[in-house]
């Protein structure tokens, strides 16, 4: 297991800027979910975690070491794809065991790194079946104990559960979820999906356009989110949210169209006139 820490990162593509200075401390064992609406640049931070992506400036430490220059196989990491990425004329062992085949790993020491992981995914029956022979939830399994074999330091998920419907990804969010209590290795997760952030995380890096609105924990995300960003895009159903203005005659209050009057805290500090935005949650109304 190990920290990760992102400082100040930059990333560039021609002259397009992707990312604006992104810092994020990740500690040793935490599970944290890199959220955001498509093209925001989580998926793009994860793979320079990787070493997929080269850093256009600013540094990324895994542990004590400064990666920027270190090839991807030598940074302890394993990386769950989107798309499973398994070889189809392979079997689910010979998958597995692939990484450590190119590490020199002996035969006995394979079989037995793979039957582990194998036993830890309910994947002992089909360890000789090959990926066209197994169902989605299947192979997000194969390729999540093909990273499990290598016993990285950090493992990385790039939106694993966007292939699969509905009903299996809420299975999948708990085997990993899991999977994690179990291992306790460090874990970075990109989603698009706010409620897999939610429910996975201990805690949340909210991105939007390249930079980072907030980091926290899911419930302090909900209840004191920084922006309107963070305050719609968290929620479902998202928060309720009114324009309207300051009015501090008497006790303060906030007034909107419609004559709609909330009164609010003495101890904000607001001024007479000042033009506010209220969020609400839905399970706030009754």
């Amino acid at each position: 297991m190990a920290s990760v820490a992102i400082g100040e990162v930059y990333k560039s593509f021609g002259a397009v800027e992707i990312l604006h200075g992104v810092s994020v401390n990740i500690e040793d064992g935490e599970f944290v979910t890199l959220v955001g609406p498509s093209g925001c640049g989580k998926s793009t931070l994860l793979r320079m975690i990787a070493g997929l992506e080269k850093i256009s400036r600013g540094q990324i430490a895994i542990g004590e070491r400064v990666v920027n220059n270190v090839a991807p196989k030598e940074r302890d990491v394993a990386m769950v794809f989107q798309n499973y990425a398994l070889y189809p004329h392979m079997t689910v062992a010979e998958n597995m065991a692939f990484s450590l085949m190119l590490k020199g790993v002996s035969k006995p020491e394979s079989d037995a790194g793979v039957r582990r992981a194998a036993e830890i995914l309910g994947l002992v029956p089909l360890l000789a079946r090959y990926p066209r022979q197994l169902s989605g939830g299947q192979r997000q399994r194969v390729a999540m104990g093909r990273a499990i074999v290598r016993d990285p330091a950090v493992f990385l998920f790039d939106e694993p559960l966007s292939n699969l419907d509905a009903k299996l990804r809420v299975q999948m969010r708990a085997e990993i979820k899991e999977l994690h209590q179990r291992l306790k290795t460090t874990t970075v997760y990109v989603t698009h999906d706010q409620i897999e952030a939610m429910t996975m995380a201990d805690k949340i890096v909210v991105m939007h356009d390249g930079i980072v609105e907030q980091i926290g924990p899911p419930l302090e995300l909900y209840d004191r989110p920084n922006n309107l960003f963070v305050a719609s895009f968290i929620g479902s159903p998202a928060m309720n949210l009114l324009r309207g203005e300051i009015a501090t005659d008497g006790s303060p209050s906030f007034r909107g169209a419609g004559g709609i009057s909330v009164p609010l805290a003495s101890a904000l500090s607001i001024r007479n006139g000042e033009p506010v935005v209220l969020g609400i949650r839905p399970e706030h109304l009754r």
